[in-house]
């Protein structure tokens, strides 16, 4: 079964991708894993990929057709996938379709997350992360011991440019204009589950919601 999350930046792919991974047994693939995947084994297409991403340009469309098409052969793919944040465009979800297609199968579930912009901006604007080790922290749902300090090192938390308000609205954005069309093209195919989840509120609310959705077509009893 192959399996799309579709949502704006902050609506929870992650987070809810990972949770369908554990119930329904898929592999996740995300756009960044893909990247990385070829990048490390040094392939041209991990190659050219990497001086996409080292001049700060989006890697080219026909580059990433190469990768899923390399990623998807690989026999841990080939009985289902659930898509992270992929396809971004309409002509990777067209690139998408022609993949799979090519391998006798097909897009079969399409899960959109959606929260207001208002709620996504709050969740986003208060994360946090330690510039030494990594570690992702939230200021409401899950704060360090001891304000902005890092649990496991003592370092001072930083908010990253991109999680602060005025850049998570301009990504939004950017969201709502590139990803409307995807929305559209998928609502239109006949053949395909769409699902819409609501994802305002506390994680455990939203990840209820979805698995209510898996029961009431099947996916889980």
């Amino acid at each position: 079964m192959y399996i799309l999350f579709l949502g704006p930046p902050g609506s929870g792919k992650g987070t809810y991708s990972r949770v369908a991974s554990d119930v329904l047994k898929i592999p996740i693939l995300a756009t960044g894993d893909m990247l990385r995947n070829e990048v490390e084994k040094g392939t041209e297409l991990g190659r050219t990929a990497e001086r996409c991403i080292n001049a700060g340009e989006l890697v080219p469309d026909e580059v990433m057709f190469g990768i899923i098409e390399n990623v998807l052969s690989h026999r841990d793919y080939q009985n289902g996938v659930i898509f992270d944040g992929f396809p971004r465009t309409l002509a990777q979800a067209k690139m998408l379709d022609e993949i799979l297609d090519n391998m006798g199968t097909k897009v079969n579930v399409v899960i959109e997350l959606f929260s207001t912009d208002d709620e996504i901006v709050e969740r986003l604007s208060n994360r946090r992360v330690c510039p030494k080790c990594g570690r992702i922290y939230h200021l409401i749902n899950m704060p360090p011991k001891v304000d902005e300090i890092c649990d496991d090192d003592g370092e001072k938390l930083i908010q990253r440019e991109d999680d602060k308000p005025d850049t998570i609205r301009n990504r939004l954005k950017v969201y709502h204009s590139q990803t409307a069309p995807i929305i559209e093209y998928y609502k239109e195919k006949d053949d395909i589950l769409y699902l819409e989840i609501d994802t305002n509120g506390p994680p455990e609310v939203g990840r209820n919601r979805m698995l209510d959705e898996f029961r009431k077509i099947g996916l889980i009893n």
